[in-house]
This record gives structure tokens, sequence and C-alpha cells, in this order.
């Protein structure tokens, strides 16, 4: 008998990204990771940063032992619909620009004014 199986778009982890609500898609699965936060032995807020979006990579990175992959299957609800369109490149590099919004300011900030000076001197 088939297993039946919930499908959630990647839009629905952006609702579930609080400490008290806190949903996570690894390869593929989204995992509702709630009650796990403060067990966690790299902290609540590791996982917290890992939400909203495929956290695959950081998941990978970190270097999880077989046990916690184990114990990651009991938080599993469901999996990341097929026909959802998944974060790409120009959405992680929004999401750079928004957190490091100082960078893109400072340039042309400097721009700005190393425009004027060259102006004044003429």
């Amino acid at each position: 008998m088939p297993t039946l199986t919930n499908f959630y778009a990647i839009q629905d982890l952006s609702h579930h990204k609080t400490k008290d609500d806190c949903w996570i898609l690894v390869g593929g699965k989204v995992y509702d990771v709630t009650q796990y936060l403060d067990d966690h032995p790299g902290g609540d807020d590791v996982i917290l940063a890992a939400t909203g979006k495929d956290a695959t990579e950081e998941f990978e990175d970190a270097g999880h032992s077989k046990s916690a992959r184990e114990l990651m299957e009991q938080y599993c609800i469901g999996e990341l619909d097929p026909s959802s369109p998944v974060s790409t490149y120009s959405e992680k590099f929004m999401q750079l620009t928004k957190q490091y919004w100082a960078v893109p300011v400072t340039v042309v900030g400097i721009s700005v004014v190393v425009g004027f000076l060259y102006l004044r001197k003429k």
C-alpha cells in the first residue's frame, strides 16, 4: 500500500520560522523541528537561521552524524512540492544584499564623494 505524504511549497516554510513554530527543508523533506530547538547541540539560532529556504547545504556542511540523521526522521512532516520553485541564485543574492546592505550603500557613498571632489577640482 503506498504511503501518503504531505507536500509543501517553499513559500509555506516562510510562515514557520519562529522559535514557537519552526520548519526546515533538508534534502527535499520538510521537518517541523519546533520541539527539537532547545535540544539541538548547536543551539536554536543555527536552525532558525536556516528556516524559510532550502537548508540542505547548511545541514550537510555541519557534518551531522548517522544518529542525527535518524533522529531527524521523527520530525519529518512531508516533502517539498515538486512543482514548487526552489530558491535560485538571484534570490540567494538578494538575501545576502538584504543582510549586508551597508556594503552597497558604502560603495555608492564613496563614489558620490569621489565624483564630487573630481568635479570640484575642474
